[in-house]
C-alpha cells in the first residue's frame, strides 16, 4: 500500500515545508522502516526483536493502566 504525502510550501518558505515534511514521514514510520531495511536481520533475529517489542508494548500498556488513563 502506498500514501502519498503531499507538503505545499507557503510563502517561499522552504524550511518550515521540509520540518512538516519530515514529521508527517516520522508519523508514518518511513524512517523506521529505512534503517530496519538497511541490513539483513535473520528470522532469528527478528524473531527476538518482535517479542521484545511486545513485551516493552504491553508492559507500557499495564503502566498507563495502573496510571488510570
Amino acid at each position: 500500500m502506498i500514501t502519498i504525502v503531499q507538503v505545499s510550501v507557503r510563502d517561499n518558505n522552504v524550511d518550515q515545508a521540509l520540518r512538516v515534511l519530515k514529521k508527517k514521514l516520522q508519523r508514518e514510520g518511513v524512517f523506521r522502516e529505512m534503517k530496519k531495511r538497511r541490513h539483513y536481520e535473520k528470522p532469528s533475529e527478528k524473531k527476538a526483536r518482535e517479542k521484545s517489542e511486545n513485551i516493552r508494548r504491553s508492559r507500557k500498556t499495564e503502566r498507563k493502566k495502573r496510571q488510570g488513563y
